[in-house]
C-alpha cells in the first residue's frame, strides 16, 4: 500500500506506525519515510503534531484504531476486517470483488483514495549492513554458494509441516547440492521445530532464533528458494521475489498464497502430511530452472 502511494505520489512523505517487533519490516521498505515504532500498552500510542491528508487503518484493531483517532487527517479509512471496535476511527472498505488475495484487499483501501494500481509492490530491501552480517553468519557456518531456506515453525500447530516431512526434503535438497537453512523465530515453539527436524534425520544450518526481522529479509532474498507453510518468511520470500514454495491446509492459497506465486503452493484440504515430500520436490526443481534463465 505504501509503494502504491509512493508511486502515485513520488513527493509524499509517508510515515507507518509499527508494532517493535515487527518494525524491522517496514524500516526494509524505501517508499516508508518515517517509521513510528508503537510500544506495548494504550499509553504508548502516538500522536503528531502535524496534519496528514490521510490514514489508513490496515491492521483494524484497538491500537491502530487509536493511532488513527490520534492522526488529524482529511480523510481516514481502513482494512475492511474491524475489530475491538477499531470501526470508531475509520471507514471500512469493502474489497472489490476480484481481489481474492488479502495483498489485493489491502491495496483496495489505497484504491478507494483515489490511487490506481494494478499489482501490488512491496520495495523490500534489508540494510547493506544488515545483508553484511547475514553473509558474515552463513561463512562462520561454513555456508558459501546458493542454498534454500526453510521454515519449519508456523503460529498454529495446524498449519505445519510434519517434521520427517521436512528432513527427507531437507536430504534430498542436500543430494542435489542445496543446502538448506532453518529459519523462525526465537520462541520455544520455532525452536521445538527445528529440533524435531534434526531428531528425524535432516541436516541443516541453524539460524533460528540468530537474526533479527531486517536479516531474515536479507536473507530470504539471498536464497534460491524457499519452503514453509502459510507463515511470514513464506510471504516475506514472495516481497522480495525468491520462489516461495507454499504448503496449505487450514487456508486456501488463493487468498493467502505467498503473493503472485499460486502456482508454487500445495494444498491439501484433510492434512499438511497429506502433502508429499515428492510433490513439493517436483515444485522446487520446477522454480529453480524458471528462476535461472
Amino acid at each position: 500500500m505504501a509503494s502504491a502511494l509512493k508511486s502515485a505520489h513520488p513527493d509524499c512523505h509517508i510515515t507507518w506506525a509499527v508494532d517493535r517487533r515487527f518494525a524491522g519490516i517496514v524500516e526494509c521498505c524505501d517508499a516508508v519515510d518515517e517509521v513510528a515504532v508503537v510500544k506495548p500498552g494504550l499509553s504508548a500510542i502516538p500522536s503528531w503534531p502535524e496534519r496528514f491528508d490521510a490514514a489508513f487503518d490496515l491492521q483494524g484493531l484497538l491500537k491502530s484504531g487509536l493511532c488513527l483517532a490520534r492522526a488529524k487527517a482529511e480523510v481516514k479509512l481502513g482494512y475492511h476486517w474491524q475489530r475491538e471496535g477499531s470501526w470508531l476511527f475509520s471507514g471500512a472498505v469493502k474489497p472489490d470483488p476480484t481481489s481474492f488475495h488479502i495483498v489485493d484487499q489491502y491495496v483496495d483501501v489505497v484504491r478507494a483514495y483515489g490511487v490506481e494500481v494494478d499489482q501490488a509492490e512491496f520495495r523490500l530491501k534489508a540494510p547493506e549492513a544488515d545483508v553484511l552480517s547475514v553473509r558474515k553468519k552463513l561463512k562462520e557456518r561454513g555456508l558459501v554458494g546458493r542454498f534454500a531456506v526453510m521454515n519449519a515453525g508456523a503460529g498454529w500447530a495446524t498449519k505445519r509441516w510434519p517434521a520427517e516431512s521436512f528432513a527427507k526434503l531437507i536430504e534430498a535438497c542436500r543430494s542435489e547440492d542445496l543446502p538448506t537453512v532453518l529459519v523462525g523465530g526465537p520462541a520455544a515453539a520455532d525452536r521445538a521445530a527445528g529440533a524435531e527436524v534434526a531428531a528425524a534425520g535432516g541436516t541443516f544450518v541453524d539460524l533460528i532464533g540468530e537474526t533479527n526481522v531486517r536479516e531474515l529479509v536479507a536473507l530470504i532474498r539471498m536464497a534460491s528458494i524457499h519452503v514453509g507453510g502459510d507463515t511470514g518468511s513464506t510471504h516475506i520470500a514472495a516481497a522480495v521475489g525468491t520462489p516461495a514454495i507454499g504448503l496449505y491446509s487450514i487456508t486456501r492459497p488463493k487468498r493467502s498464497c505467498p503473493y503472485g506465486q499460486v502456482e508454487n503452493c500445495l494444498y491439501n484440504a484433510e492434512s499438511l502430511s497429506g502433502i508429499s515430500v515428492d510433490d513439493v520436490l517436483i515444485r522446487i526443481s520446477h522454480s529453480l530452472k524458471l528462476s535461472s534463465k
